[in-house]
């Protein structure tokens, strides 16, 4: 009788290890991932920008060490300054004389008109991001994607399938990558827009559905019934 005590408290202790070792493992998984990658990126731009650094003004030069975190706060200070410049009148001229002497040349044009419009997208402060997440069919009838919605379609797709009613362009994201997907034009009426945000949809695709939003309790994920 005692050894079965014995081995029950043993197996006890063990479960118990076991699951504290388990949740630490899902408090310092989140807490480290996110750190290396922050301290990643400021080794990435350090090594980005501070080459362009003249050694006479190079922190190493004042401060005797590679301080991480240099090439950061030089980077921000030069693009607030830049952008203070091109505010301005003189910035706006020179940015256009610029711009007109791109579009002179055939690749390049193409290639800076192309990356221009994307960061103009990804970085404005307006209504240019994703306004609602919704369910549409793809690829095929009875199966279900998520995706983002942004405004109705404008122009020339807009005129072409103007039978259909009005078009809402869907961004179909893959998982766990969301910044790869598909461009899809769906008729308003196929599409189902959900009540979560455009945070807790992409959540969700990263996720791969592990990931539920909880609309009571947006910290929590959903339980289910």
């Amino acid at each position: 009788m005692s050894e079965r005590k014995e081995k029950s408290r043993s197996g006890m202790l063990v479960a118990g290890l076991r699951a504290s070792f388990l949740t630490g493992l899902v408090v310092l998984t989140p807490i480290s991932l996110t750190l290396y990658l922050i301290w990643t990126a400021v080794g990435w731009i350090d090594g980005w920008v501070l080459p362009f650094i003249p050694d006479a003004i190079s922190p190493h030069r004042y401060l005797g060490l590679n301080l991480r975190g240099a090439g950061v706060v030089i980077f921000l200070i030069f693009t607030v300054i830049v952008g203070w410049l091109a505010k301005g009148y003189i910035g706006r001229s020179l940015l256009r004389w610029g711009e007109n002497f791109v579009d002179r040349m055939p690749v390049v044009r193409s290639v800076y008109t192309g990356i221009k419009q994307i960061a103009e997208t990804v970085f404005s402060q307006g209504s240019q991001a994703f306004e609602r997440a919704a369910l549409v069919e793809y690829p095929r009838k009875g199966l279900w994607g998520v995706g983002f919605v942004a405004r109705p379609a404008r122009g020339e797709i807009a005129e072409k399938l103007a039978a259909e009613g009005e078009i809402m362009p869907v961004f179909l994201a893959t998982t766990p990558n969301p910044t790869s997907g598909y461009l899809i034009y769906v008729p308003r009426k196929d599409v189902i827009f959900l009540d979560m945000t455009v945070e807790d949809a992409a959540k969700l695709i990263i996720s791969g559905g592990l990931i539920y939003p909880n609309p009571k309790d947006p910290t929590r994920p959903a339980q289910e019934r």
